[in-house]
């Protein structure tokens, strides 16, 4: 029965998505039902950034929703948004969240040292604090929230929902100490005298640079040092003319926050006009380093420069930018220009004066991988006055100590996927130290899956305290003749002239908008289920059927080894749960049921 009921879990495909695993449908449904509350306690059980995704997660969930098939998905992460706004800590007068995030009812002797206060270790030391350990939190700079806050601009994320996300999970008895790096104020084996175990969560906080000619030059910048700078309140001129390298996400942030620059620039240090660079080592994937570029671009833009352009290796089909974050910077007026690579930096009397590129063929070989290929002979020069390199992120590896756990050959700390253990007994890792640059949310769930191991390791429990249930449906969702006809609601953004200062661009759902877009979800965390004992084969189901999902075929075309019986097939991709087959089925072998308890709030 759990294989069965693992099943029908997987087969929930916006869940099956999360890296945390949130029941995005269940909260959907319950802003639907207008059960606010409920919504917000299924969003925030996974996940103790729910405020924080709410506004800034890569909503892997909508790429996998269902409804996307029949027109576009649903908005899952603005829906998401709406109820945190309500009920989450940035509210001021919930508390929630202590519903299904409390303090420890006991307290364990073991202690547990985490080094970095961002995504990845800060959900580590939630769980762990909440299971009644000793954490303490080492923290490099003066705040917690890593690339939450350092690499994503504050018109993206208000800094007070940071804060208060941040704030709920230190309040649970976490102590932390700032202004603490490893490898300069305490090394690894120094941790490990101080504590029980330890889990490493110190991103990838280095640029990646360039081996071409002028790539030293004055006005050459790393893209993910540029936004760090920028987020601690250093002014930066960037000139008018900014040309950015690189076709990912974070290109264009650090345009737009360049526009805003006097708005960051509260940090006494801001007049002087330093600019704090740190050396990187090349190490990382570089597909997977492209995801910068566009953050770049858009900051870049609010520096004041007039003229922006990303150049990508990638045509505008192959790069990982995400539509949205595309549209937004062709929006504020960002210039693209694909399928073209940087071939050397212009340089007059020590500083950037242009960048000339050369033409790109081909971005990947026959079997998918990075290999591109480029024409020597298309070649194109740029006026720039500043040149941002967003090609990839590194990780600060020496920090570990000669003694450290094993490094990967991309130049990570080597970690079992499964459990986050390093080669090194008693250490953890997870989020872009272990992995790389990747997403928000999967450093999140990094962090959670290496607190449940900690917490095993020290002979606690893994598994739910509760199995799940397989609960049958008494009642259905109804989609009337005109559901495919509903258009998903657009998430409401700022016009494009009043987007000065950093006031948030993405805007919250009204009730009503959200109650509108919550309705159009199919509700597929439900399942059809067959009783084989009761069908007749009769086929009636099938004819009801209004999307044709139903299908009868002979046996053996499902089992060569099972010839001369029926087999009854169910399409669960394109299957809307109208529920008519219910309805229509005359020995009643038909019912829906959904599996509750994993995900949802008791």
């Amino acid at each position: 029965m759990v294989a069965e009921l693992e099943y029908y879990d997987t087969n929930i495909p916006c869940l099956a998505a999360c890296p945390v695993h949130t029941n995005a449908g269940m909260y959907v449904a319950a802003i639907a039902d207008g059960d606010d509350e409920l919504a917000y306690l299924t969003a925030r059980l996974p996940n103790p950034f729910a405020s924080v995704c709410g506004r800034v997660c890569a909503a892997p969930c909508e790429d996998a929703c269902r409804r996307g098939a029949i027109d576009r998905p649903i908005a899952i992460r603005a829906l998401k948004r709406f109820v945190t706004e309500q009920f989450g800590p940035e509210h001021g007068e919930s508390d929630a969240w202590n519903r299904v995030a409390a303090p420890p009812s006991e307290e364990r002797p073991e202690s547990i040292g985490i080094v970095g206060g961002g995504p990845a270790g800060m959900a580590c030391a939630h769980d762990l604090r909440r299971l009644g350990y000793q954490v303490t939190v080492y923290e490099a700079t003066d705040k917690l929230g890593g690339a939450m806050w350092l690499g994503i601009p504050e018109y993206r994320l208000d800094r007070s929902v940071l804060a208060a996300d941040i704030d709920a999970i230190v309040g649970l008895g976490v102590e932390v100490r700032y202004e603490t790096r490893l490898g300069v104020d305490m090394t690894l084996d120094e941790l490990m005298v101080q504590h029980d175990a330890v889990f490493l969560g110190i991103g990838a906080t280095l640029g990646r640079g360039l081996d071409i000619e002028g790539a030293d030059a004055d006005g050459v910048f790393k893209a993910i040092e540029f936004l760090i700078n920028m987020n601690r309140g250093f002014s930066v001129d960037v000139g008018e003319r900014v040309v950015v390298i690189g076709g990912g996400d974070v290109a264009m942030d650090a345009a737009r926050t360049a526009l805003r620059a006097s708005e960051y620039s509260g940090d006494p240090r801001a007049s002087s006009g330093d600019y704090v660079v740190a050396d990187a080592d090349v190490a990382a994937d570089q597909r997977s380093s492209m995801t910068e570029a566009i953050d770049v671009a858009r900051s870049a833009a609010r520096a004041g420069a007039r003229e922006v352009t990303v150049v990508s290796l990638e045509s505008r089909d192959e790069m990982p930018a995400h539509d949205f974050e595309v549209e937004e910077a062709q929006h504020e007026g960002i210039t693209f220009v694909p399928r073209r690579g940087p071939a050397r930096v212009v340089v007059d009397d020590g500083r950037v004066a242009g960048i000339e590129t050369i033409g790109v063929t081909s971005v990947f070989d026959a079997d998918g991988r990075f290999a591109p290929q480029f024409d020597d002979t298309d070649r194109q020069t740029f006026d720039a006055d500043t040149v941002i390199l967003a090609i990839g992120q590194a990780i600060d590896l020496d920090a570990l100590g000669v003694d450290g756990p094993a490094v990967s050959p991309r130049r990570t700390i080597q970690i079992d996927n499964n459990s986050g253990r390093t080669t090194m007994p008693g250490v953890w890792s997870g989020g872009d130290a272990a992995k790389g640059p990747r997403t928000l949310i999967d450093a999140i769930a990094d962090g959670r899956r290496s607190a449940a191991d900690i917490h095993q390791a020290f002979g606690g429990d893994r598994t739910p305290p509760q199995p799940a249930t397989f609960v049958k449906l008494t009642q259905f969702h109804r989609l009337d003749d005109g559901y495919d006809q509903i258009e998903r609601v657009s998430v409401p953004t700022l016009d494009t002239g009043r987007r000065i200062g950093l006031a948030e661009v993405e805007l919250g759902f009204t009730e009503q908008q959200a109650r509108c877009e919550a309705s159009r979800c199919l509700r597929c965390f439900a399942n059809i289920i067959l009783d084989v004992d009761k069908c007749v084969l009769c086929a009636l189901c099938a004819d009801v059927c209004p999307v044709d999902v139903i299908s009868l075929v002979p046996s053996e075309e499902i089992d060569p080894g099972v010839p001369g019986g029926t087999a009854l097939l169910l399409d669960e991709e394109r299957c809307i749960r109208c529920a008519l087959c219910i309805e229509r089925c005359p020995p009643d072998a038909l019912s829906m049921g959904l599996w509750k308890g994993v995900g949802v709030p008791t």
